[in-house]
């Protein structure tokens, strides 16, 4: 039995097929994961399919909470138990990394993902978070950066960050990364809001150091020897 989010679902319809399959709508997390683990009790093997990486914004922590609420006892496969069910998180590629992976090196150092979000989380928390990465120099990962009802959050944060970082600091775009109608733009703090945005976006914004080069977007590790650049240096 596979069960998800259907828009995730579609990405994967080659690999379903003679499979049971209950799709479901967006903001319904908790009821496919009260269903998925029904029929896991059940003795049924179910594959709860998730978008990115299960385990950063994804339905392994909706699972185990589940669980935990539920008072099972929940093991690795493998594991000689007993137990009420087994359970393996398998890793995937978060949206974050693949759009850094197509900007080119924004995640070398150090970073912080944050969404934008306030469905489930308070925007006084949202922002004091902001804040918080903006004080402390982390380049920032955006997830849920903007959607139809919640269309003034990035601007909310561009103005933030802002006090805290010069209008030119290197932003990247990436929209529907490793998908079709893939987009990727190379822009700065004061112009992102001039770009699209939408939430199968990620927008990734550099720290002081971050700099723009050959179409990438860097953030430099700090490493320092006859080959790398100094301050001011030059190449080999």
């Amino acid at each position: 039995m596979v069960v998800g989010y259907q828009t995730y679902l579609e990405l994967i319809a080659p690999l379903l097929a003679g499979r049971e399959v209950v799709a479901g709508a967006m903001k319904q997390e908790l009821a496919r994961g009260r269903l998925a683990l029904a029929r896991a009790q059940g003795g049924a093997r179910v594959a709860l399919v998730s978008g990115g990486d299960a385990g950063v914004y994804g339905m392994a922590g909706v699972i185990l909470e589940l669980a935990a609420a539920q008072e099972l006892k929940v093991a690795p496969p493998g594991d000689p138990g007993p137990v009420d069910l087994y359970l393996e998180v398998i890793p995937g590629v978060p949206a974050m990394t693949a759009a850094a992976a197509l900007l080119g090196a924004p995640l070398m150092h150090d970073f912080c993902a944050i969404s934008l979000s306030d469905l489930l989380t308070p925007w006084e928390i949202i922002e004091k978070r902001v804040r918080a990465a903006a004080a402390a120099d982390f380049v920032l990962a955006l997830y849920n950066p903007l959607s139809k009802r919640r269309d003034w959050q990035l601007a909310a944060v561009q103005r933030l960050l802002l006090a805290a970082r010069a209008p030119g600091t290197p932003v990247g775009i990436v929209r529907r990364a490793m998908r079709a109608g893939e987009e990727v733009i190379l822009t700065t703090l004061g112009e992102m809001l001039s770009h699209p945005v939408d939430m199968q976006t990620m927008v990734i914004v550099g720290n002081s150091r971050s700099f723009i080069y050959g179409g990438y977007l860097i953030t430099p590790r700090g490493y320092r020897d006859k080959y790398v650049l100094a301050e001011g240096g030059t190449g080999p």
